[in-house]
């Protein structure tokens, strides 16, 4: 008898530079088939799906403007970094047999839909991929914002952050070989303790709409669909 999955429609974040794999800019064709396989896993299980991807990896507009370039400016051209990262995912997809849409904030009509609530979430209830990409389509705010904002605005049951770690730690593992890698911990104690899970507005989008949130290594394979029959992977984000 098939396990019962524990959700039924999730938004999953993917930076754009978990696309790079061992590279230093660009896509790594092994890891985004990887990922494709992974998803598609995911929608063949009856699992409604949709993917925001942010553009790290071909473009950083917070970084340049650190360096003088106009923020807007800055943060327009990182916007069109994930349009063309959602693209590359969604050949990855249909080459596998999958169905997938893009759908941007920002207008570019040769290439992909605009974001539309109720369209994205027909598409979901079709079966099809969701890639939002263009972030929400104004400045200054991150691709993590725009998941947790798309994620809400779908009724998703859960927001999942894919990363190169297994979870939330008390402090960068990295340099502090006794960090404590947390479970479990409240949108708060994230927020009072900067924890760097995800940026401070997209934790308060979670908290205030009681939005689930779980980070988990995207590195080792089969940790998606583990979370989805209820696993323990990662550090859940959540009430207290």
């Amino acid at each position: 008898m098939a396990t019962k999955l524990k959700y039924k429609r999730i938004v999953l974040k993917l930076s754009g530079e978990a696309l790079m794999g061992s590279a230093s800019y660009g896509i790594d064709p092994v890891v985004i088939s990887r990922m494709a396989d992974e998803i598609l896993e995911v929608r063949a299980a009856g699992v409604e799906i949709g993917v925001v991807i942010g553009g790290g990896n071909i473009f950083r507009g917070a970084g340049l403007a650190e360096a003088g370039m106009d923020r807007v400016t800055g943060d327009h051209m990182g916007m069109l970094a994930t349009v063309m990262n959602a693209l590359a995912m969604q050949d990855a997809l249909e080459k596998r047999g999958g169905f997938a849409r893009v759908m941007s904030a920002i207008q570019i009509h040769d290439v992909c839909e605009d974001f539309i609530r109720r369209r994205a979430i027909r598409h979901l209830e079709k079966g099809r991929i969701v890639l939002f990409a263009g972030g929400i389509g104004n400045p200054f705010f991150t691709t993590d914002s725009a998941a947790a904002l798309r994620a809400i605005e779908v009724g998703a049951d859960l927001l999942l952050k894919a990363t190169k770690v297994d979870g939330v730690y008390s402090e960068d593992p990295k340099q502090r070989k006794d960090a404590q890698r947390f479970e479990h911990v409240s949108y708060v104690e994230v927020i009072a303790r900067n924890l760097k899970v995800m940026d401070t507005a997209a934790i308060a989008l979670c908290r205030d709409h009681g939005l689930p949130l779980r980070i988990y290594d995207m590195t080792c394979a089969g940790n998606l669909m583990r979370i989805l029959h209820g696993e323990s992977v990662g550090t859940l984000v959540c009430d207290a």
